[in-house]
């Protein structure tokens, strides 16, 4: 079973769409929105389990050249 993740990434300014084609070709999400407010993008994401969530943000999205910041939420029931 996975445990379904949702990531708000804020970006400097200017790096949106760059950031969101590291993130595309990395293939670690399943849907990829741009947002307005505090953050940019918004990303859906299914982590594998026995994975560390912590783990699995800081290796696949965290490092990405241009993201200043990360709020995942996690999910515990889809009604």
């Amino acid at each position: 079973m996975t445990t379904c993740v949702f990531v708000q990434i804020r970006c400097s300014p200017g790096t949106t769409y760059a950031v969101a084609d590291a993130i595309a070709l990395r293939e670690i999400h399943s849907e990829l929105y741009s947002t307005s407010g505090d953050f940019d993008l918004l990303m859906k994401a299914y982590v594998p389990a026995g994975t560390d969530v912590g783990h699995f943000i800081n290796e696949s999205v965290a490092g990405i050249v241009g993201i200043e910041r990360t709020l995942t939420t996690l999910t515990f029931k889809a009604f």
